[in-house]
């Protein structure tokens, strides 16, 4: 059987999204791992489905699988070029969606430049500080801040954030975090902005990471080195997030880009 799929990115964050709707797939841990991989399959940070909601307070559904096989709760660069991707092939007109993820229902707001979606800004929903299933206090690593954002993130403020390489798949395994951890490393730049560098539990090094962002954003902000809204440059792009003091809620904005529709094999 051949499946039709589509590769898209946010800020260089890629994956292969396939539509569930209309090609169903039984084994998407598997498809992950064959298909994510950079030599042999299509390559990618993972494999998202877009399916319907089984729920009626929304109007699709993510679910999306890491490169090891491993499902991911929430990522917000899928969700934003899942929204370009129900826009553009006509599946909707709608340009505010209600998106159910495993972290709940996450909106986006899709900006236009004529037909096309320009920009996605997604309700990332507020942050979680503490949080026992994710994090140990008392098992604390290297000086960061833990946030979640439906999935755990660790946000290290540091000079050298390239060593992503190097203590990023270490940390992601420590004790302190029994579900695992996406680590991010950032650094205040004198404009203001946040150059960060991420390890994605579960796909290694990727060029970004919407939720790391926010995490990243909000560490900042408790630790006083911005304010409530800043600019976070990674890799791939820069996305812009703003954490509201009348709802306590997260608001990231940023492209969505297609790169290349086609079939490959289940």
């Amino acid at each position: 059987m051949r499946i039709p799929f589509t590769k898209m990115h946010g800020c260089g964050n890629d994956y292969i999204y396939v539509n569930v709707m209309r090609h169903p797939i039984a084994a998407p841990s598997e498809a992950a791992i064959k298909w994510s991989d950079r030599h042999k399959g299509i390559g990618s940070d993972g494999l998202v489905l877009i399916g319907r909601s089984p729920v009626p307070e929304a109007d699709y559904s993510m679910r999306i699988f890491n490169a090891d096989g491993s499902e991911a709760m929430m990522c917000g660069n899928a969700s934003r070029c899942i929204g370009k991707y129900l826009f553009e092939k006509s599946i909707t007109e709608k340009t505010e969606i209600r998106l159910l993820t495993l972290s709940g229902i996450k909106t986006l707001q899709l900006h236009l430049a004529g037909s096309e979606v320009e920009r996605v800004t997604v309700d990332m929903g507020e942050p979680v500080l503490e949080d026992e299933t994710l994090f140990v206090e008392s098992r604390k690593p290297a000086e960061g801040v833990f946030v979640s954002m439906g999935n755990p993130h660790y946000v290290i403020f540091t000079d050298d954030i390239d060593q992503v390489a190097q203590t990023g798949p270490v940390l992601e395994h420590h004790p302190a975090f029994p579900q695992r951890c996406n680590i991010e490393y950032a650094r205040v730049e004198p404009d203001g902005r946040i150059r960060t560098r991420v390890w994605e539990r579960g796909s290694g090094i990727t060029m970004a990471c919407g939720t790391g962002a926010c995490a990243t954003a909000v560490a900042a902000c408790l630790t006083r080195r911005v304010g409530r809204e800043c600019d976070i440059v990674m890799d791939g792009g820069t996305l812009h997030v703003e954490w509201r003091a009348d709802d306590n809620r997260i608001y990231m904005t940023g492209p969505a880009t297609f790169v290349f529709d086609g079939e490959i094999e289940l």
